[in-house]
């Protein structure tokens, strides 16, 4: 736990941490305490019962036991409302982490722990090298991320999933074994399960699969910098409505970094979680490259290309067009546009945001 916080360190007084009654997760929540104690934090356990089964009450009761036990500030939050027919383990996961980004920020709290381990690093690594993912999505789980406006940690990372039990029965804490992680209807078992003979007829252990991950982090937060360095220095944004960047200076770039720089954009305008998909993103990239763009919409976002730049302009609601004397008395109120060409799309943007700030 030490070492995590020697190389990503904390500033914050308070980590919360979200604990479900696993293993890993009551794991991370006593470790943390431990190490909180000694360098003046506080941790906030925030539990989420889901409402999925008949057991989950039962069991957020028990971790509040626990948490009691060790003297550790505890909450439930709980997911009211209809659950969906299909993708229920997305839409939970979903549900958890807006539930406790919102608990966090009422309560001003900025950073979260997660108890993702080695094995579920080994496992995210061959889950999406089956799905065909790059450099970003084989890199796995970052030590590192931000969702929600958090800051989210994962200190037990590197660490093997046995040793966490141990930790555990070291303590004298009993964990809660949930039945869907023996569900081979979730591809995410099924990889689980193969691992022992992976390790044992190719050498493929869940040490070699992580390390490779970590690998592939490197190279993933060597162009996520290139990235950063583009959009620092090329990329102009107007308001919050859009940016815009010379497509000249986009066509010097790499493929990989074109692929990269748009999908970044896409995401950032767009105010979207996730990014387009990667083929759409490419496609896009291409045409570009080719000479024969004419625009599009993807992402929330409508893509134009115009005087030389290509413009990035949010989407997601019903502009309404703008008069010449509109934009002229918006011109008149901010001046630094008056002798750029801006194409019609951004000007009713802009004007639409202007009107709506003031009402």
């Amino acid at each position: 736990m030490r070492s995590f916080f020697d190389k990503y360190p904390v500033a914050d007084k308070v980590i919360a941490a979200g604990v479900s009654g696993g293993a890993d997760s009551l794991a991370l929540v006593l470790r943390l305490k431990e190490w909180g104690d000694a360098n003046g934090k506080k941790i906030v356990a925030l539990t989420v019962d889901h409402g999925l089964r008949s057991e989950a009450a039962a069991e957020a009761a028990y971790v509040a036991e626990v948490m009691q036990r060790f003297g550790i500030e505890h909450h439930i939050l709980r997911w009211e409302g209809e659950k969906p027919v299909h993708g229920i383990e997305e839409a939970a996961r979903e549900a958890r982490y807006a539930l406790i980004a919102a608990w966090c920020r009422e309560a001003g709290v900025r950073v979260l722990a997660t108890g993702h381990h080695r094995r579920d690093q080994a496992e995210t690594f061959l889950l999406r090298l089956i799905r065909g993912s790059g450099v970003s999505g084989l890199s796995g789980i970052l030590p590192v991320s931000e969702r929600l406006g958090l800051m989210i940690i994962r200190p037990q990372l590197f660490d093997a999933p046995d040793d966490l039990k141990a930790y555990l029965e070291q303590c004298g804490v009993v964990w809660v074994e949930d039945p869907s992680n023996r569900n081979e209807d979730f591809l995410r078992v099924k990889i689980r399960n193969y691992l022992p003979v992976l390790s044992a007829e190719l050498g493929l252990t869940e040490e070699r699969l992580a390390a490779t991950a970590g690998i592939l982090e490197k190279t993933r937060s060597f162009l996520d910098c290139e990235v950063a360095k583009f959009v620092k220095n090329h990329c102009r944004f107007w308001e919050k409505c859009g940016c815009s960047f010379a497509e000249s200076v986009f066509l010097t770039l790499h493929e990989e970094l074109q692929y990269r720089v748009l999908t970044q954009l896409f995401r950032q305008v767009g105010e979207k979680v996730y990014a387009p998909e990667a083929g759409e993103v490419l496609r896009v990239a291409g045409l570009v490259r080719s000479g024969s763009f004419k625009g599009c919409t993807l992402g929330g976002c409508a893509v134009i290309l115009r005087y030389g730049r290509l413009w990035i302009v949010r989407e997601g609601r019903k502009v309404r067009k703008i008069s010449r004397r509109e934009w002229d008395d918006y011109v008149a109120a901010h001046p630094q546009y008056g002798r750029l060409r801006l194409p019609y799309k951004l000007k009713c943007l802009l004007v639409g945001e202007e009107c709506g700030n003031r009402a």
